[in-house]
């Protein structure tokens, strides 16, 4: 989703006062407002796609898979993000009472557009990167059937796996399942 800026630098608090009244969501950093425009066919079913087959895969396992209405913070300053997906183990950490800003995502997943691929491979993956509990982050291809998935490795290094093609089945190491490509790509037309 393409993001344009809004005009005024506001803190954390403000952004989040301003956002739970808001029709339209948008994603904070650097003190500004960055309002998120609509997406794709693919960009909506892939990651329902995914949601159903990882629910699947985590069913029992004290996991909860949320979708892209729930806020994730990196540091208390900010950014603030939507992931189209954030998979949490165990109990959630919230950053108020509000319970819409999770803390504490074990894995955070993107699916990749035009408009926004360079932003989520670059600033949003180093924004993300420095969540303490994520192991994993996942960037979704909606022109190919090709998942990438970033794994956490000791000394905060990060291990890059490509998942390709319809008969490739994606590990998610941190989450220990794993998950089909064609569950996910079967049947979507794919294309920017």
């Amino acid at each position: 989703m393409a993001a344009s800026p809004l005009p005024t630098r506001l803190t954390p608090e403000e952004y989040l006062a301003i956002e739970r009244e808001a029709e339209f969501k948008s994603e904070y950093y650097d003190g500004q407002m960055f309002a998120m425009s609509g997406g794709s066919l693919q960009h909506s079913v892939l990651p329902a796609r995914l949601t159903i087959a990882l629910g699947i895969a985590l069913r029992g396992r004290g996991c909860e898979i949320t979708n892209s209405e729930l806020r994730v913070r990196v540091t208390p300053g900010g950014p603030f993000f939507y992931p189209d997906i954030s998979i949490y183990c165990g109990e959630p950490q919230l950053a108020d009472d509000y319970r819409d800003v999770l803390l504490n995502p074990l894995v955070v997943i993107e699916v990749l557009s035009k408009s926004t691929e360079a932003h989520d491979r670059g600033f949003k993956f180093d924004a993300y990167r420095k969540i303490e509990s994520l192991q994993e982050y996942v960037l979704v291809s909606q022109k190919e059937p090709h998942i990438e998935v970033y794994l956490r490795q000791p000394q905060g290094k990060w291990l890059l796996s490509h998942y390709v093609g319809m008969d490739a089945v994606c590990v998610f190491s941190s989450l220990d399942c794993y998950v089909s490509l064609s569950d996910i790509y079967e049947g979507i037309a794919l294309g920017d």
